[in-house]
């Protein structure tokens, strides 16, 4: 073995073994991006010739099919093959084929004893054909990805290998820590879901208002730091008003999308590396098979979806020499509805199955991350004083007594300040989780929070959170009235 294993690489070989051994023919090793993946799967692949099987490699796009051979030989492995028209790599009798599997899918499968399948949650039907077909059932498929969360991936994979974590790699410094600003908050109350997600002709519409293009560039330029930055946008259209902006604010600015020809796309990171360019804008590109030395992501692309959200903040937490953490600008709301990336962790496949039991769901619910009212910082709940500005919220009560009668304010702390977005989203929050708790009916959170703001709720997340002492004073002030009200009235029908 020409390459030195860590820990957690060297844990994931021992679960793989353990999983074969007890018959596990499908098995998926999730590992967090920037784990070292690569090295994982060469020593997979260098086991596998040791013993005389011939390995094929999978991935996703044509794109991954030059950089798989480059990583292979960086790790001294250099009996590859690929599998891809007229590339001048291509020859059939080296023992190790790469190939994408679009290539796969219109080809004779070469012969394997076993088949690495990476960026295994990149589900195509084709895989889970060619796993059923009677001459593939005994041939290992081993799974690689950091986000295995695929709906229905539980169908075709049959173990779930986890080495490690996101968190336990950062704790343990193989992963940059991170720090996370939400200075905007999109309204996408029209923006409909289509198969799980923001449907996205209306999300780009709705992101590329020309306030929250001017913000998402004077945040940079307020906190970016000249960071080597990647910029997530929703579709072409808005990636290139993003890119004009930046340009138009003097940062030089590269532009990534699916046509961009991968020598332009190495170009590209290499004048980022060298601080000729700040800002690279991109679509749906580089949220896999990246490893440039990224500081800062700004996330101007809303998403519901867990993979998509871990694969694009996972491009920034790799280590690099002088690099104290990665600077997250988050203007979708985004880290506020999933929460931090190190919390979301699966500890099972979803099969698919329509009723979830809570082994498919995550491991934990970490309780989501509040935003400092003074600097938009994110910081874990529980947490008073912002990391970043060291302002430090006082609690103050929103129940005034009036005639020994307990009321809200309506929408006004006693200094006539207009509640802030936070403050609404947190008692918002409360209102759900006290329907949830109490089974109240649906329309009960939002007469509520017009009850207590004067208005319906827009733009509010719906999530959960534990109700505070002045929240629930508020609820029994609203109780008692109703009561004194009630008996008011049945001693006017009494007499």
């Amino acid at each position: 073995m020409k390459f030195t294993l860590l820990d957690h690489q060297e844990r994931a070989l021992d679960l793989l073994r353990h999983s074969l051994a007890t018959g596990h023919k499908r098995p998926m090793i999730q590992s967090p991006t920037g784990s070292g993946k690569t090295v994982i799967g060469s020593a997979i692949v260098e086991g596998a010739l040791r013993k005389g099987n011939p390995v094929l490699f999978t991935v996703p796009f044509l794109s991954l099919v030059d950089q798989t051979v480059e990583r292979f030989a960086e790790q001294g492995i250099h009996s590859v093959g690929v599998m891809q028209g007229y590339h001048p790599a291509t020859d059939a009798t080296q023992p190790v084929q790469v190939a994408s599997i679009q290539t796969l899918m219109r080809r004779k499968l070469p012969r394997a004893g076993i088949v690495l399948v990476d960026e295994a949650h990149r589900w195509f039907d084709f895989y889970g054909t060619w796993m059923k077909m009677p001459e593939w059932q005994n041939v290992p498929f081993v799974g690689l990805s950091a986000t295995p969360w695929t709906k229905g991936l539980g169908k075709h994979y049959d173990d779930l290998l986890i080495p490690t974590t996101t968190k336990a790699l950062i704790s343990q410094g193989f992963l940059s820590p991170f720090k996370v600003f939400a200075p905007a908050h999109p309204d996408l109350t029209n923006v409909r879901d289509v198969a799980g997600d923001y449907h996205e002709g209306q999300l780009s519409e709705a992101m590329s208002q020309p306030v929250l293009i001017a913000d998402t560039v004077a945040t940079w330029l307020r906190l970016g730091e000249d960071r080597p930055t990647l910029c997530f946008a929703v579709d072409r259209a808005h990636a290139r008003k993003l890119a004009d902006q930046f340009e138009a604010a003097g940062v030089p600015t590269g532009y990534v999308d699916m046509d961009t020809p991968p020598e332009e796309r190495v170009q590209i990171g290499e004048r980022l590396k060298h601080g000729q360019i700040k800002v690279v804008c991109n679509v749906f590109t580089l949220t896999t098979g990246v490893d440039w030395d990224v500081r800062c992501i700004i996330l101007a692309r809303p998403t519901k979806s867990e993979t998509l959200f871990t694969q694009i903040i996972g491009r920034g937490l790799r280590t690099a020499p002088g690099k104290a953490d990665c600077l997250i600008l988050d203007h979708s709301d985004t880290t506020l509805r999933l929460g931090f990336v190190d919390d979301i962790h699966h500890d099972h496949l979803d099969t698919g199955a329509r009723n979830k039991s809570k082994a498919t769901t995550k491991e934990r619910d970490a309780p989501l991350p509040k935003e400092c009212s003074a600097c938009s910082r994110l910081k874990p709940a529980g947490v008073r004083k912002c990391p970043s500005c060291g302002f430090e919220p006082e609690r103050q009560s929103q129940i005034e007594e009036l005639q020994g009668e307990l009321i809200a304010l309506k929408g006004k702390r006693k200094n006539n300040r207009e509640a802030t977005h936070e403050e609404k989203q947190q008692f918002y929050s409360m209102l759900v989780w006290l329907r949830q708790e109490r089974g109240y009916a649906p329309g009960y959170v939002s007469h509520k929070f017009k009850d207590r703001f004067g208005v319906w709720p827009r733009s509010m997340i719906d999530r959960a959170i534990e109700p505070d002492a002045v929240f629930l004073n508020w609820v029994k002030s609203k109780q008692i009235a109703w009561a004194k009200r009630n008996k008011k009235q049945e001693a006017a029908h009494a007499a």
